[in-house]
């Protein structure tokens, strides 16, 4: 992507497969949200079942939908607007999962804690972060998408110069997110507090 030695073809085509790898990743972790608060009610840490695990399955499923949308129409005006209304879905979901854990944490629900319950509530922090780091990940590739636009027109070496700090950037925040994710999984698999 930052290699100014292949074409700009090269370059794009390089882009694409990222957008390709993030898409999974995309799809992973908004599907780990209605299989964590589940997964959290079958094990008796998290007190809503019923409807609101079927409203939570059927958002879940909208957001996704409005992910892959996204994905498929990436690098036009319409994939942009579906990408900011993504943004948006977490710019809800964020404050409230942060908001809920911590309060859970600290003893005042809505999430169980007592002797071994903690770690549905650190996983649902730990989750939210995930969600943060995802949120500029997203703002960095739309940043590319623009960056893209300008090099189109011709070389530039201050745009140049963006793309490579940002794509160093997005990297060091990906091993960060791969981290985070694995934390959320110990969590989950050894339910250690």
């Amino acid at each position: 992507v930052i290699n100014r030695d292949l074409s700009m073809e090269e370059r794009r085509r390089h882009m694409q497969t990222a957008y390709h790898i993030d898409i999974l990743a995309r799809i992973g972790i908004i599907s780990l949200l209605p299989l964590g608060l589940h997964m959290g009610y079958l094990w008796g840490v998290q007190p809503y079942g019923g409807n609101f695990l079927v409203a939570v399955w059927v958002l879940a499923i909208a957001w996704l939908a409005l992910c892959i949308s996204a994905y498929f129409y990436r690098e036009t005006d319409r994939g942009m607007q579906l990408t900011l209304w993504d943004e948006r879905v977490r710019f809800v979901l964020i404050p409230v999962m942060v908001i809920t854990s911590i309060s859970s944490l600290l003893g005042y629900g809505p999430f169980n804690v007592g002797p071994m319950q903690y770690w549905f509530s650190i996983k649902i922090l730990l989750y939210s972060v995930t969600l943060m780091i995802g949120l500029k990940l997203r703002f960095i590739m739309r940043e590319w998408t623009t960056l893209f636009r300008v090099l189109a027109e011709g070389p530039n070496q201050e745009v140049e110069n963006q793309l490579e700090k940002s794509l160093t950037l997005g990297k060091r925040l990906a091993y960060f997110y791969w981290i985070t994710i694995a934390s959320v999984a110990f969590f989950g698999a050894t339910k250690a507090v």
